[in-house]
């Protein structure tokens, strides 16, 4: 089957969630037999299509300039060379099947174009961009969690804070008609798909609540690779070593572990890993409170990411939006080591609190010392949360699911 998956960034230049789970689906379908190709969004200068060979993934890369969050924004309503870029892609692979997992940056037109030439496509619904512009359900204004749209009034003074426009809140309601139309265009794209993929039932029931069918979502969580023979490091030292591997953005929630540690009794050491260069003052005002038991590691590769993990008593995942799927929770329980999270969104799904992991009040820093200094306390309580940590679903096994899925839709 010749598959063609669409995404909005890829490694190794994006290691997010989704642009990880596109590299390894990719590349584990080509492993299964199929021909597979990857087009994304280039965002640096450059003309026309770039394609390069990844081990037998074809990976084709579109130019499309820097992309501010306005620009990203207006793409979806228009945006003439990326969709010629793509109609050339369909005509040099002519996929079978297209597997859209993520169009931000990319135009609308593009479902029209699919549909124009007979080809079956599936979304798998990665965030909630398809009716939220800002895509994680957390708002600019308040920085708090947000329900969806209320006549897009909310979603316009979302926007006028992202750009830094709050004072021009009388413009509201002509900003809101212009993200309503948005809002209902992609609607109509995704509904267009033969089959939507939902990570979680968490993200299922968000959509369902946005007027979409439920029997047109399925739900399948991401499947993960791990090195054989992974396991959770013994250590001589008595420090309870609590990772935090991610992003560094507010929404993420690392300044609630920075303040929550601050003050813990005993041995225990923080490890913080992630992009510093995304957002360097968020990262500037961590910085500021860090305290000497508490270390920045950068952006890892993923060797390096599996290598920290097993070296972690702890993996913390604060975040302050309602995720989606987090990869980094299945990453530590591959790894034998148990998380304490936030109880938003799929961390739910994952995290058997008191089994294999805590979870706690979103941005409530005493709740997350007093947890934490139990686990400092309390060494059973610890041995018993990572005696607890089944597997996760192996990639292998995802990618039959996906195959059954494109098989029903073909």
């Amino acid at each position: 089957m010749k598959v063609l998956h669409l995404v909005h960034q890829y490694p190794p230049a994006n290691i997010g969630g989704t642009e990880l789970y596109t590299d390894s689906v990719a590349h584990a379908l080509a492993k299964r037999g199929h021909e597979v190709t990857v087009l994304y969004r280039g965002s640096w200068p450059g003309v026309g299509l770039e394609r390069h060979e990844e081990e037998d993934v074809l990976v084709m890369k579109t130019w499309a300039g820097l992309l501010s969050p306005n620009r990203r924004f207006l793409a979806t309503l228009r945006d003439v060379p990326t969709a010629q870029a793509f109609e050339r892609v369909l005509d040099e692979t002519h996929p079978d099947l297209i597997h859209i997992q993520h169009l931000i940056g990319f135009p609308a037109v593009i479902i029209s174009i699919i549909r124009e030439q007979d080809v079956p496509f599936l979304i798998t619904l990665h965030d909630y961009w398809w009716f939220c512009a800002n895509a994680q359900l957390l708002t600019n204004y308040s920085r708090r969690l947000c329900e969806g749209p209320r006549a897009y009034l909310n979603c316009a003074r979302c926007a006028l804070a992202r750009l830094g426009l709050s004072g021009l809140w009388p413009a509201a309601p002509a900003l809101a008609m212009l993200i309503s139309w948005r809002g209902s265009r992609l609607r109509s794209a995704m509904l267009q798909a033969s089959r939507l993929v939902a990570p979680s039932y968490f993200v299922k029931e968000q959509y369902c609540s946005h007027a979409v069918p439920a029997d047109r979502i399925e739900v399948l969580p991401h499947g993960l690779e791990w090195p054989q023979g992974l396991k959770q490091r013994q250590r001589s030292d008595r420090a309870v070593r609590l990772a935090y591997v991610g992003g560094l953005s507010w929404q993420k929630g690392v300044h609630i572990l920075v303040d929550a540690v601050r003050g813990l009794r005993g041995a225990v050491e923080l490890w913080i890993a992630g992009d510093e260069s995304f957002d360097p003052c968020y990262v500037g005002r961590l910085r500021d409170h860090v305290l000497p038991n508490q270390r920045f590691l950068g952006r890892l590769s993923r060797e390096r990411v599996w290598e920290v993990l097993s070296q972690a008593d702890v993996v913390l995942v604060p975040s302050l939006w309602h995720e989606t799927f987090s990869l980094i929770v299945h990453e530590a329980f591959a790894t034998g080591v148990p998380v304490v999270a936030s109880r938003v969104g799929a961390l739910t799904e994952a995290i058997r609190d008191g089994e294999d992991g805590l979870l706690l009040p979103p941005g409530d820093v005493d709740a997350w010392r007093t947890a934490l200094q139990r686990l400092v306390d309390e060494r059973d309580l610890l041995a018993k949360l990572q005696a607890n940590v089944r597997k996760p679903m192996a990639m292998e096994e995802h990618t039959s699911r996906l195959e059954s899925i494109y098989a029903s839709v073909l």
